[in-house]
């Protein structure tokens, strides 16, 4: 099968995309963040109903919400904060646990962190809450009014958000962990009360030289998840 010169840059796209956790100082272009955003917007949804609220971070508004969530996170009352939704199943099963703990388990030795090592685990954590040093963090919300449908929806959207990025040679990290702290950043975001945290996603040039940047994440093959009919 021959691939054409646009297959091959559309594939390079998707599967060049990781969750990049260590970022380079350098700055990304309003122009380039701008650009993102609006090919992203071409994302599908239901009756064009296009859920997505998008809070672009930087500089000095970024530093302020990580300063206010790690103060919480490092806080011996961090157990005060909890997610508005499950993001992960209340019960876990196989294979859907040994993949997490395993990705898990895989990055903390790559960072040399063993099992007993939980206050390094605990700062790990941490640095989601500073956007990996990322210089752009991205916030997402959505109308509580909408609903599951409108959630499938803002995958899409996250998703193009992420290949839109590596096509401009930026890399990302989609993440779930700040759903736990909402109520910080709608008081750091002034969000209204009608808007529902999505997740947040860090955003800028990868730094190469970080070992954590060398996680290459497992993929099921195409037998076990898929099912050719005739």
């Amino acid at each position: 099968m021959t691939i054409s010169a646009t297959q091959q840059i559309v594939d390079e796209a998707i599967t060049s995309r990781r969750s990049v956790r260590a970022y380079l100082p350098k700055l990304v272009a309003r122009d380039d963040i701008e650009r993102i955003l609006e090919v992203a917007a071409r994302s599908p949804s239901g009756s064009n109903t296009q859920p997505w609220k998008v809070y672009v971070l930087t500089g000095n508004r970024l530093q302020s919400l990580s300063d206010a969530i790690l103060t919480a996170h490092n806080s011996e009352a961090q157990g005060g904060h909890k997610e508005e939704y499950n993001y992960y199943p209340v019960k876990w099963v196989t294979p859907y646990l040994e993949r997490r703990r395993k990705v898990g388990w895989d990055l903390y030795a790559l960072l040399g962190l063993g099992r007993e090592n939980k206050a390094g685990m605990h700062a790990q954590h941490g640095r989601n809450y500073a956007f990996f040093n990322a210089p752009v963090g991205l916030i997402f919300t959505i109308d509580r009014v909408m609903e599951q449908g409108s959630w499938l929806d803002y995958g899409m959207f996250l998703q193009s958000i992420m290949v839109a990025a590596r096509g401009r040679g930026l890399d990302t990290c989609p993440q779930a962990a700040f759903t736990q702290y909402h109520k910080i950043i709608a008081e750091q975001l002034q969000l209204p009360a009608d808007e529902m945290l999505v997740c947040g996603m860090s955003l800028g040039y990868a730094d190469l030289s970080k070992i954590e940047n060398t996680l290459i994440t497992e993929r099921a093959s195409i037998a076990e998840f898929a099912q050719f009919l005739e």
